[in-house]
C-alpha cells in the first residue's frame, strides 16, 4: 500500500482506531494511579496539553504471542516497522512503530493528539531456563488462537489465558521480572511517555517536569539517575517508581504484582 492510500484508508478509521487506543490507555490508567495522578497534573498545569511519545507493550515470543500478534493491529491502520532493537542481558528483542501521517487535531492531547509511535518487545523464551519455558508454554498453549486478539485483549485488560498461580508466578519473576508482568497482565499496556517538548509551559524542560513531579510528592526513579541520557545524548527521559497493585492468583493467593510506570 502506498503512503497516500495508507494514510487516506487510516483517516476513514480514525475514529474506531483511537477507540481503542482510549480503551487501552483507561485499562492502564486504572491499574497505575500514580500515573494517572501525574499525567492529571500535567495536564492541569500545561493548558490540558499532553502528547504521547510512545506506549510500549510486552509480549511472549513464542507460539505466535510474540511481537506480531499485536503489531498487526497498528500496520492494519497505517503504522510503519522502524528498527529492531536487542536487550541481550534481559533476552529480548523490540521493534518500534512509527504512525501514518496525518494533519494534527487541533487541540488534541492524549491519545486524542498526535498519535504515539509503538515499542513492542518480546521475551526470548527459547533462551530461558527450561522451567520457565515450561510455564510460558503452558499459558500460551492453553489459550490457544487467542494471539490472533491481541489488540482487544489489550483493550479489554484481559488475559488470553487462564490465571495463573502464585507459585508459577514465583517462579518466573526468580528469574525475569519481565516474564512475571507478562503472565499477569498480558497484552496490556506497560507503559506510556509523555514528549516534554510539546508541552507548552516551562515543563518543556525535562528537568523543570521532574523537579514539578517531585515538589508534588510524587518519586522518581533514581536508578542510574533521575535522568536518564542515551550515549549519544539526544534522549533525556525519566520514570516514575512502579505502582503495586493486588492480583487474584489461580491458587486464591493474593500476591503484588508491580506494574512498571514511566
Amino acid at each position: 500500500m502506498d503512503d497516500g492510500l495508507r494514510e487516506s484508508s487510516f483517516q476513514g478509521a480514525e475514529s474506531f482506531f483511537r477507540s481503542v487506543l482510549a480503551s487501552m490507555e483507561t485499562v492502564y490508567l486504572n491499574r497505575n494511579p500514580t500515573a494517572k495522578a501525574i499525567l492529571e497534573l500535567v495536564r492541569s498545569f500545561d493548558d490540558d496539553q499532553i502528547c504521547y511519545d510512545h506506549i510500549a507493550f510486552r509480549t511472549f515470543g513464542v507460539n505466535g504471542y510474540g511481537i506480531d500478534s499485536l503489531a498487526k493491529f497498528f500496520l492494519d491502520f497505517g503504522y510503519t516497522t522502524r528498527e529492531e532493537l536487542r536487550f541481550p542481558a534481559k533476552k529480548l528483542k523490540a521493534l518500534w512503530f512509527s504512525p501514518p501521517s496525518i494533519p494534527l487535531p487541533d487541540g488534541g492531547s492524549g491519545i486524542n493528539g498526535p498519535l504515539p509511535r509503538v515499542f513492542i518487545s518480546e521475551l526470548l523464551v527459547d533462551q530461558m531456563s527450561p522451567q520457565v519455558q515450561e510455564i510460558v508454554r503452558k499459558y500460551t498453549e492453553i489459550s490457544g488462537s487467542g494471539y490472533k486478539h491481541a489488540a482487544l485483549a489489550s483493550a479489554l485488560g484481559s488475559l488470553t489465558w487462564e490465571k495463573p498461580s502464585y507459585s508459577e508466578f514465583q517462579q518466573l519473576a526468580r528469574e525475569s521480572e519481565y516474564a512475571a508482568w507478562t503472565l499477569v497482565n498480558g497484552y496490556a499496556v506497560n507503559h506510556v511517555t509523555i514528549s516534554t517538548h510539546r508541552l507548552k509551559s516551562n515543563l518543556r524542560n525535562i528537568k523543570n517536569l521532574n523537579q514539578f513531579i517531585e515538589e508534588n510528592g510524587f518519586r522518581l526513579n533514581s536508578e542510574g539517575g533521575v535522568l536518564k541520557v542515551s550515549p549519544d545524548g539526544l534522549l533525556l527521559q525519566s520514570s516514575t517508581v512502579a505502582d503495586s497493585i493486588s492480583f487474584d492468583f489461580s491458587d486464591r493467593y493474593h500476591g503484588i504484582s508491580p506494574l512498571f510506570i514511566h
